[in-house]
C-alpha cells in the first residue's frame, strides 16, 4: 500500500485502487502524485492478487484537472527550470508506464479531465466516461503545447478531431468521447460505484463494461464531423482558418474565434504535433514532446499564458510572436529539435509500442 494525502493507493479486494486527492485545486496533478502513482504500479505488477487498477479522482467536479500549473509557472519565473523537468520528465515516464501496463488500468471518469489528467487516463486500457466527463487539452490557450501523449493520441482520434481538439481546446463530453475513442464506455454516475465495487470483487473488466455501460447522446463534435474533417485536414494553419471562413456555419466560426484566441506558436507546435504524430511510436511521441516543453518552459509564451488566465486574470497575453502569419517553419522546427544528452530517457521503463 502507497499512502500520501493528495493520491491515496491501496489495495481494495482484488483491486489496486488510486485515488487523486486534491478536489480543492481539481486533483491537479503534483510530482508527489506522479511519484506514488509509479510506486504502486510497481508494487501491484507482481502482485497476483491484484487483477486490475482502478483510478478515480476525489470529489463531484473533476478526475484531474491537468499539472499544477500555478506551481510550474513559479518555478519558471524564478529560473528553476530543473524542478519543472523533473516534473514533466517523470510525469511523461508515467504516462508510459500506464500504456504499457500489463494488468487492466481502468480509468473511472466523472468530471473535468484535462492535461495531466489526460496523461493518467487516456493510455490506460480501459477508459470509462461518466455523466459528467468533460475532456479538454486547451494548453495552446496559455502558450503551452498538448502534452502527456497528445502527439499519440490525438491524430489517432475519428477523422480530424484531434487536430480540432488541440488547436481550439474545446471540450468532448461523454457521447462524443465513446463516439471518437477517447473513451471506451459510458457509466452512469450512479452506476459507477456498482461498477467499481464489481471489479473489486473480482469481475473480469470487460465483463463488467459490458453490463454496466449505457448509451451517452452524441455531442457537438459528432454533429459536426464534416466541417471538422474538411477544415482541419488542411495542412497549414493559415488554410485551417481559410476552410473555416469558407465554411461559415457557426460552428465553423467557433472554432475559428477559438484558435483566434490561442498563442500562435503553440498553435504552430500543435499543429506539427498532429502531423508528425501519427506516424511515430508511444515512445517516439513522449521522446518528442520532452524536446518540446525542454523549449517551451525557456521561452516566454508559457509564463505569459498562465499571466494572463491564472495570475492576472486580465486576459491580455502578450504572445511572441502576436500574430498566426508570423509563425514560421523555422520557429516550429527549433523546438522540435533533438536534445542531444538531455533526451527523455526510457530504456527502464520498456521497449517502444507503436
Amino acid at each position: 500500500m502507497t499512502m500520501n494525502d493528495e493520491a491515496i493507493c491501496r489495495r481494495r479486494g482484488a483491486i489496486g485502487h488510486i485515488l487523486l486527492n486534491r478536489p480543492q485545486a481539481l486533483n491537479a496533478l503534483t510530482l508527489n502524485m506522479v511519484r506514488a502513482i509509479s510506486a504502486a504500479l510497481d508494487e501491484w505488477e507482481g502482485d497476483t492478487a491484484i487483477k486490475a487498477i482502478v483510478v478515480e479522482g476525489a470529489g463531484e467536479r473533476a478526475f484531474c484537472a491537468g499539472g499544477d500549473i500555478r506551481l510550474l509557472w513559479e518555478q519558471g519565473t524564478a529560473g528553476d527550470h530543473k524542478s519543472q523537468l523533473d516534473f514533466w520528465r517523470e510525469e511523461y515516464v508515467l504516462n508510459v508506464r500506464i500504456k504499457l501496463y500489463p494488468k487492466p488500468y481502468v480509468a473511472v471518469i466523472d468530471g473535468i479531465v484535462m492535461g495531466g489528467g489526460v496523461g493518467v487516463s487516456v493510455h490506460g486500457s480501459h477508459r470509462i466516461a461518466g455523466d459528467g466527463f468533460a475532456f479538454a487539452m486547451p494548453e495552446v490557450g496559455i502558450g503551452f503545447f498538448p502534452d502527456v501523449g497528445a502527439t499519440w493520441f490525438l491524430p489517432r482520434l475519428a477523422g480530424k478531431t484531434g487536430t480540432y481538439l488541440g488547436l481550439t481546446g474545446a471540450r468532448a463530453k461523454a457521447g462524443d468521447a465513446v463516439a471518437l475513442g477517447l473513451a471506451e464506455a459510458h457509466v452512469s454516475r450512479a452506476s459507477i460505484p456498482d461498477f467499481v465495487a464489481a471489479l473489486e470483487a473480482g469481475e473480469d473488466v470487460e465483463a463488467a463494461v459490458a453490463r454496466f455501460q449505457s448509451d451517452a447522446a452524441p455531442g457537438p463534435i459528432v454533429q459536426n464531423r464534416a466541417v471538422i474533417d474538411a477544415a482541419f485536414s488542411a495542412g497549414s494553419l493559415s488554410e485551417i482558418f481559410a476552410r473555416l471562413a469558407a465554411d461559415g456555419s457557426d460552428f465553423a466560426q467557433e472554432a475559428a474565434k477559438a484558435m483566434n484566441q490561442k498563442a500562435p506558436l503553440s498553435l504552430g507546435v500543435a499543429l506539427r504535433q498532429m502531423q508528425v504524430g501519427a506516424g511515430l511510436s508511444f515512445e517516439a511521441a513522449m521522446r518528442t514532446e520532452f524536446r518540446i516543453v525542454s523549449r517551451i518552459c525557456r521561452g516566454t509564451n508559457f509564463y505569459e499564458g498562465v499571466r494572463a488566465t491564472i495570475i492576472d486574470k486580465d486576459q491580455k497575453p502578450a504572445w511572441k510572436p502576436a500574430r498566426i502569419e508570423d509563425v514560421t517553419s523555422a520557429d516550429v522546427d527549433a523546438i522540435f529539435a533533438p536534445l542531444g544528452a538531455e533526451e527523455l530517457d526510457l530504456a527502464g521503463v520498456a521497449e517502444a509500442v507503436s
